[in-house]
């Protein structure tokens, strides 16, 4: 990929696009019918409210502009950086096709005015002209497109000059009517209290170009430098612009005039046709800057993988140029003019600026809550600003339109969940990890003050020690299972050099775990003596909020690393930590992973299950998760001394069926034996058996070779509870 050359500073790239974007054809067209309607002092409160809202947008906007380096994409690069790719694409991408309609918006009130000049002009040939120059300056260089902006600034310049002159020598020194401080609405076509907010809704629309410079943040020599200062002077010069404007209208002409006129602000001024230049030259800039803009939230969002193909569209040619997103950008505002009326979707394109908006306002509040160290802007804002624009945006959404509202935030939801399926790889760190770290903080504190066991929300959380990755491998499908879904895997390296092919190998075994949706990390212990090492990090990890509750050892380690697991038996026990050994069957492995056993105590004389009560709960527990995982059937067996005990055990195993609420398959209760009833047990994929601290690890061997399958030896820590 070619690198992009970064070339404007704040003037051109930022304050003459955005100004030129607000000053467009409402200032000339609509604000004579505002001030009629609302009056000079509701039409002034219009305008405050509006920009009041855009202001406290574009204030966030510089709080976080100046926080970090934003690259290309104007609103989506801000909301990517912050919430994510996934967060950032849902927006980007309804932003960039409303921008691109947003370019036929603006080609289609160039004809208006072009109209009024030469109205025997063919429409469409007219708007085909338009949209051929705009988009011809627009692929060719953004710097041709930077200097046409600056005649048309000039041209705005001296409409606004015309509109001064106007006033000086006609309109306001010989005015006769008097200014209606609060109008009656006499141009609406209903009466009622919502009026004003209907031309608020009307108005509205001049105050959203606010983003223009924005969008240009990948082609600016320095965007937390530009993009502040650029959009700032604009709403300010812009503010003062239009205040002006609706007092020299609302002294120079009639209510009447006003609400029945369009043009009548053309009509009052000193030189009229350069009012109408004016117009030409706004809507024509505003579709320039729009085309422009629009192809860069494109480019962005195929640099980082949203939009499919992203490697063709984050091409650009030797001047830094993204061709290939100008082309398609092309094509979408070409089939858009082909509609020939937007009057339907331009509520649309106003609703997707006030989400950006929202957006925005959203990632300054979040950052600002975290109060993380990494948020030091050097443009900081009262922490209520993005609360009022936040507020304001989502208000005016509803304002404007309640049910397009709901459909627009519907399409970024439905946006949102197909890109989070997709697993966005981003090359930097954006603000969930502080969010989720700081969320999760506040949840394990207030769990630590908890006076409850929380049974209910128990998972199972192994840590794995291991001396030689092989032997993970080896139980990788029985870790996975039981740990998946919400559970997570520790793997624990241990040696006395415990790095280099360890480490790495561990790591890469992490990253299986967690494709595989199962939340994995890596710890090492550099120890040549293994139980010490296992006790001694189950020691350490006491004390962390989120810590394994079940110590996973495993019988394919070498046999001095087995040799020393009574030991970590005994360790666990004491810190009150679950233990599991796994011992696979040579020959069968897990088999076909369709049936269970679980050899419950038997619990003789008395068969309570309170008794049972914390020594079966966890291969309970374990079996139900593989039941779920495998789809497999389970099965509960107890073996009696005593053939007179048979109906009180199965009783016994049915209280636990039932309390617990298992959807065991067989209960089996087995007279003999035990240790000669394990050989003639129904055959099983997997059995479960009880431990206790000091049990000899031959002897699990043994019994794991006398039953035939694969066996997982359990020891409860006390903390389950199946019955929970």
């Amino acid at each position: 990929m070619t690198t992009r050359a970064k070339k404007f500073g704040t003037f051109g790239g930022v304050f003459t696009p955005t100004i030129l974007t607000v000053l467009g054809v409402i200032v000339f067209l609509r604000l004579g019918w505002v001030v009629g309607n609302a009056g000079l002092l509701g039409a002034w409160l219009i305008i405050l409210i509006a920009f009041s809202i855009s202001l406290c947008t574009a204030l966030s906007m510089s709080s976080i502009t100046t926080n970090t380096r934003i690259g290309a994409g104007g609103a989506y690069a801000i909301v990517s950086r912050s919430l994510g790719l996934e967060v950032g694409g849902s927006l980007g991408i309804p932003r960039y096709i409303s921008q691109g309609l947003a370019v036929t918006m603006y080609i289609f009130g160039f004809r208006e005015g072009w109209l009024v000049l030469f109205p025997e002009h063919p429409a469409f040939l007219v708007d085909l002209g338009v949209f051929t120059l705009v988009y011809l300056i627009a692929y060719l260089s953004a710097r041709l497109a930077v200097s046409i902006q600056f005649v048309v600034l000039g041209v705005i310049v001296l409409a606004l000059l015309s509109v001064v002159l106007a006033a000086y020598f006609g309109s306001m020194r010989f005015a006769t009517a008097e200014v209606a401080r609060f109008g009656n609405y006499a141009g609406m076509a209903r009466e009622g209290a919502d009026n004003f907010w209907v031309v608020f809704a009307v108005f509205f629309p001049a105050a959203t170009g606010v983003m223009a410079g924005a969008n240009m943040s990948g082609d600016l020599q320095n965007p937390g430098r530009s993009i502040p200062r650029g959009t700032l002077w604009a709403i300010g010069v812009s503010l003062v612009t239009y205040l002006a404007l609706a007092y020299w209208i609302a002294r120079s002409a009639t209510e009447q005039e006003m609400i029945s006129n369009y043009t009548v602000m053309i009509e009052k001024a000193f030189v009229p046709e350069l009012v109408i230049a004016g117009v030409l030259g706004a809507t024509f800039s505003s579709a320039l800057a729009a085309m422009i803009g629009s192809s860069r939230i494109l480019f962005a969002m195929g640099e980082h993988r949203v939009m499919p193909e992203g490697e063709w569209l984050e091409r650009v040619d030797k001047s830094g140029q993204p061709r290939n997103a100008m082309l398609v950008t092309g094509v979408l505002v070409f089939l858009a003019m082909l509609l020939r009326d937007l009057n339907a979707v331009a509520p649309l394109v106003t609703m997707f600026f006030l989400i950006s908006y929202s957006m925005i306002n959203i990632v300054v509040i979040i950052e600002q809550q975290l109060n993380l160290i990494s948020f030091r802007p050097q443009f900081t804002v009262h922490r209520v600003i993005p609360w009022l624009g936040l507020g304001g945006s989502l208000l005016t959404m509803f304002i404007i339109n309640p049910v397009i509202s709901l459909v627009s935030w519907t399409l970024i939801i439905f946006v949102y969940s197909i890109l989070s399926r997709r697993k966005l790889e981003t090359k930097f760190e954006d603000v969930r990890s502080g969010l989720f770290t700081s969320f999760a903080e506040w949840a394990a504190k207030k769990t630590a003050t908890n006076a409850y066991q929380q049974e209910r929300s128990w998972k199972p959380n192994l840590l794995i020690p291991t001396a030689d990755v092989a032997a993970v491998q080896g139980a990788f499908t029985i870790i996975k299972d039981l740990a998946y879904p919400k559970g997570g895997a520790v793997l624990m390296g241990v040696g006395a050099g415990a790095k280099g092919n360890l480490d790495a190998s561990l790591h890469l075994m992490a990253d299986t775990f967690r494709n595989d949706e199962v939340h994995s990390s890596v710890a090492l212990m550099r120890n040549e003596k293994f139980g010490e090492a296992v006790n001694a990090g189950n020691q350490a990890l006491m004390a962390s909020f989120f810590r394994p509750n079940i110590v996973f050892l495993n019988l394919l380690e070498a046999a001095p690393v087995v040799a020393d697991f009574p030991s970590i038996v005994s360790e666990a026990c004491r810190l009150e930590l679950g233990c599991i050994i796994y011992a696979p069957h040579p020959l069968a492995g897990l088999g076909q992973r369709q049936r269970v056993n679980v050899w419950m105590r038997s619990q003789a004389p008395h068969w309570t299950v309170s008794a049972a009560h914390q020594t079966q709960d966890l291969a309970l527990l374990l079996a139900y998760k593989l039941k779920l995982n495998w789809k497999a059937r389970v099965r509960i067996i107890t073996v009696i001394e005593a053939a007179e005990d048979a109906p009180k055990a199965h009783r016994f195993l049915q209280e636990v069926i039932d309390l617990a609420r298992l959807p065991i398959d067989e209960r089996l209760v087995v007279h003999g034996a035990f240790h000669t009833e394990i050989a003639n047990a129904p055959a099983a994929d997997l059995n479960f058996f009880g431990i206790h601290p000091g049990q000899s690890m031959d002897g699990l061997q043994e019994m794991a070779s006398r039953v035939g399958s694969s066996c997982l030896f359990v020891l409860d820590s006390g903390h389950e509870n199946i019955f929970a």
